[in-house]
């Protein structure tokens, strides 16, 4: 698949109403702007500090973009329309900046209803969750660093682990997969060596349990290699989501002040070269080796298509997939859905105000990613321009 069938907008954008795509060409014509999003996002929250109502601003706009809907149920409409073109969805419940028992309980409950509504619906192929909505932060940190725990820790530890466990088992229950996102480095160690376990406990008759590994990092490569590897000679399925990193900058940072060697590469073009080896090694062990492909990133996508072609593997073999976020590079997603891949699209869920820090990352994000925000304005202006045509 060439990179030039990605232009096609008239199937990138084909369930988007005219109305849709103008408040699309507005949204990130807003979020192009680096002043504007750094000010409107200490305004937000500023506002959510104060208890200001914020839904009235946010929910026709924002979070009716990015965001599927503030229940389950919500996201229905969202996933009827991907799924008719053919395009998936990951329900993401999306509450960040949890940190208390009940918190983290509520969460694991609502990662178990998504893996029902996939039971229960066929555009619904995976569930996931973020490991710090389930364990808290500092205590991963403390953990990864070595530091003695009290008694009260090691049972709050092991309570954490405990819903990793009672979230995975469900889900392998139920026959859903489920992906683990990832971490900052400074307590992704501790997540792997959870995962890992839950990895060989449940992925050997087909794979069921996904890692996620940032390529930001200089180690994930050699990782992914020794991973498949063991997990190759135990005769268990690896699996794994690839994405570029989150988290670059505080990354940089924190290794900066503390005095420690940066884990992330110089520059973004080490990255990508790391991001499409890591694609290439798992695609090249797929009969193995299960691969999310999570990137917005056309060349990517474009080379992971070419170096499935070159297999001769089918573009819809079950253990390869393609992943985007929902309001962000349709014509990605959809061009690769309407040539025949797995494709699937992270819909964020979640009350609005709790779902506030994800849709600033979103909005800081696409500021940061060089040419992205460009790039959905040029797309959207050339399909506006075509259906006047």
């Amino acid at each position: 698949m060439e990179r030039t069938a990605f232009e096609n907008t008239e199937v990138a954008f084909k369930d988007k109403s005219n109305q849709a795509l103008r408040r699309a060409y507005w949204l990130f014509n807003m979020v192009g702007s680096p002043l504007l999003v750094k000010v409107g996002s200490g305004l937000l929250r500023i506002a959510i500090w104060l208890h200001l109502p914020v839904n009235w601003a946010l929910k026709p706009t924002v979070f009716r973009h990015f965001c599927g809907g503030e229940t389950i149920d919500d996201c229905q409409n969202v996933i009827t329309q991907l799924g008719a073109s053919q395009v998936m969805t990951i329900l993401d419940y999306s509450a960040e900046g949890k940190d208390t028992e009940s918190d983290f309980d509520f969460t694991r409950n609502q990662i178990m209803a998504t893996v029902d509504k996939a039971v229960d619906n066929q555009y619904v192929p995976y569930a996931v969750f973020k490991p710090t909505g389930l364990i808290r932060f500092a205590l991963l940190e403390k953990v990864q660093a070595g530091e003695s725990l009290s008694d009260t820790e090691q049972s709050e530890f092991e309570r954490g682990r405990k819903r990793f466990e009672d979230v995975c088992t469900y889900a392998v229950k139920r026959d859903i997969p489920i992906m683990i996102d990832s971490e900052e480095s400074w307590i992704q160690d501790v997540v792997d060596q959870i995962v890992e376990d839950l990895m060989f406990r449940f992925n050997k008759e087909k794979p069921m349990v996904f890692n996620t590994l940032q390529m930001y990092r200089h180690d994930r490569l050699e990782y992914l290699k020794a991973f498949i590897r063991k997990a190759e000679e135990q005769k268990v399925f690896a699996a794994f989501k690839l994405v570029r990193g989150a988290y670059m900058e505080k990354e940089r940072e924190r290794a900066k002040n503390m005095g420690y060697p940066s884990p992330v590469y110089p520059d973004k073009d080490a990255t990508d070269q790391a991001f499409d080896q890591a694609t290439a090694y798992c695609l090249t062990h797929v009969y193995t080796t299960a691969v999310c492909i999570g990137t917005h990133n056309e060349d990517s996508c474009a080379k992971a298509a070419a170096h499935i072609s070159g297999q001769s593997v089918d573009p819809g073999h079950p253990h390869i997939s393609f992943a985007q976020l929902l309001g962000m590079s349709d014509h990605i997603s959809y061009n690769l859905a309407a040539a025949g891949y797995n494709v699937c699209k992270y819909v964020p869920y979640g009350p609005v105000k709790t779902v506030v820090p994800y849709l600033i990352r979103r909005a800081e994000e696409n500021t940061s990613v060089a040419g992205q925000t460009s790039r959905e304005l040029y797309l959207i202006k050339k399909e506006i321009a075509r259906r006047k045509a």
